[in-house]
This record gives C-alpha cells, sequence and structure tokens, in this order.
C-alpha cells in the first residue's frame, strides 16, 4: 500500500489535528460576564420572544440555556403577579427587564428598598439576597434571568409587621 494515501498523509500529524478543531467556548465567570451574558440573550429578541407565554394563574417560565455551573430562565409577568419575597439559595444572579415594567423590593441591612425596573435594566445579586419582584403596572412584563450556579433552591420569606424577612417556610425546590 502506497503511503501517500494513508490516512496521516492525508490528515496531516494526528497530534497536529488541534489546531483544526474549532476553539473551547468560553464561559462565563466573573459577574459582568454574566450580566453580559443577559444582556447578549435580550439582545436576541427573535431568540426569546417566540416562546413567551402568559398564565392568568401563575408566573410562565421556561429555562432558555445551560452551561457549566449557570441557567438562563425566561419568566413572564401578567399585572399583579409576583415573586413572593424569597432568596435563591446558593445562588446569585442577574435579572434583566426584557419588556414591560417591573417593581424589586429589596430587605437590606439598612433597611427595605425598592425600585422600578424598566427594560433594559439589571439587577445583580448574590446569595442571600432578599427581595420581592412585582409586576404592579397594566400591561403584562418579560424578564430574563441568569442564575450561576444554576438555581436549586429559593428560600420564600414572611413579610409581615411582627417579622419582616423572616422565613416563611423550609426552603423550596424549584
Amino acid at each position: 500500500m502506497d503511503s501517500a494515501y494513508s490516512d496521516v498523509a492525508i490528515a496531516g500529524d494526528p497530534l497536529a489535528l488541534p489546531h483544526l478543531l474549532p476553539p473551547v467556548p468560553q464561559h462565563p465567570a466573573t459577574v459582568a460576564e454574566f450580566a453580559g451574558l443577559a444582556r447578549s440573550v435580550a439582545a436576541d429578541r427573535a431568540r426569546w420572544a417566540p416562546l413567551v407565554r402568559y398564565d392568568a394563574t401563575t408566573r410562565w417560565y421556561a429555562r432558555l440555556q445551560t452551561g457549566p455551573g449557570y441557567e438562563v430562565w425566561l419568566l413572564s409577568w401578567l399585572p399583579g403577579q409576583s415573586s413572593g419575597l424569597h432568596d435563591h439559595g446558593r445562588s446569585s444572579g442577574v435579572l434583566t427587564v426584557l419588556d414591560g415594567g417591573l417593581r424589586e423590593r429589596a430587605l437590606t441591612p439598612r433597611g427595605e428598598t425598592g425600585r422600578a425596573l424598566t427594560p433594559g435594566a439589571q439587577r445583580v445579586f448574590a446569595p442571600g439576597y432578599v427581595h420581592e419582584v412585582v409586576n404592579d403596572s397594566l400591561e403584562p412584563a418579560v424578564s430574563l434571568h441568569v442564575y450561576f450556579p444554576g438555581l436549586t433552591e429559593m428560600t420564600p420569606y414572611a413579610c409581615t409587621p411582627a417579622a419582616p424577612g423572616r422565613p416563611a417556610s423550609a426552603p423550596s425546590r424549584v
């Protein structure tokens, strides 16, 4: 058999093949990179808009993407729908408003804060961050949530005058 027709002769040195392979994809590793991932997905309206659904009984959600140690979720909110006061277990996250408006209420060591979130607004949070997100407008809203590591639990919190910010019950699994 002629060596000019061997696999090695055609493909070249098998140890030199890595230069022919596509580069290993880079995945977000910093908060800024996760926020950038959220902005990138948000900018690709053709990717997420056809998936949005609205449910009159509960917030609707769908997982859009996963990667090493993270998840990207799409949520829809009809007027009056709320997440309830909660944390995200051991996950950090980035919330980005895509359409409509939402209001966030957070419990911090310095007290309660609130802010309106309009399209393009982003909120970044770490484990232990307790907040509630609500659609208090008259129009539907859509948001994108990136969790790292992927979301495995959310602790609901009661917010009563006697015990603001106390866990309402044992952590619930998502």
